[in-house]
């Protein structure tokens, strides 16, 4: 069995029926051996709760991975994590005290929970959330926000 993350209900879900499919499927079998050993394989990629979820299902319940993994997504689709609102971006604020890598680091890590935003809506958040009392490169990146906000952006993003 080739290592596969346990998924434990704190990740994406989707992904992980995904990505155990491509392992499973990347190992040269047979068509009807891949649908059996996605079957059989599939409670060991599953930890904590989920893996009692797995290990309750009546027997002959499930007749193909596909009503496994529908199952699966169905049963446990409450552990996704809700898609931060774009709203959520303009509450990142600078701390005191904090370098702006690790601003730029934490404003980055929430960006990366939303659904695409324009660059405009990013800058905009992101500027407002800078600290007036913050460091002199602070002050200076927000000024050039303001000025110049695609180009800035575009190294800010490259460069944290």
């Amino acid at each position: 069995m080739p290592l596969i993350p346990k998924y434990n209900g704190a990740t994406d879900l989707n992904e992980h029926v995904t990505s155990y499919t491509c392992t499973i499927k990347g190992n040269d079998l047979e068509d009807d051996e891949n649908e059996s050993v996605l079957l059989k394989k599939f409670g060991e990629t599953l930890s904590k709760g989920v893996m009692l979820w797995y290990h309750n299902l009546p027997p002959n319940y499930i007749d193909s991975f596909a009503m496994l993994a529908d199952s699966f997504v169905k049963a446990h689709a409450g552990a996704i994590k809700i898609a931060t609102r774009k709203s959520d971006l303009f509450k990142v604020r600078n701390k005191d005290n904090e370098m702006l890598r690790e601003s730029v680091s934490r404003f980055q890590t929430e960006r990366m929970d939303l659904l695409p935003v324009t660059d405009d809506c990013v800058v905009q958040s992101f500027t407002q959330g800078l600290n007036d009392r913050s460091s002199i490169a602070s002050q200076q990146l927000k000024q050039n926000l303001i000025e110049y906000p695609a180009a800035i952006w575009a190294d800010v993003h490259n460069r944290y």
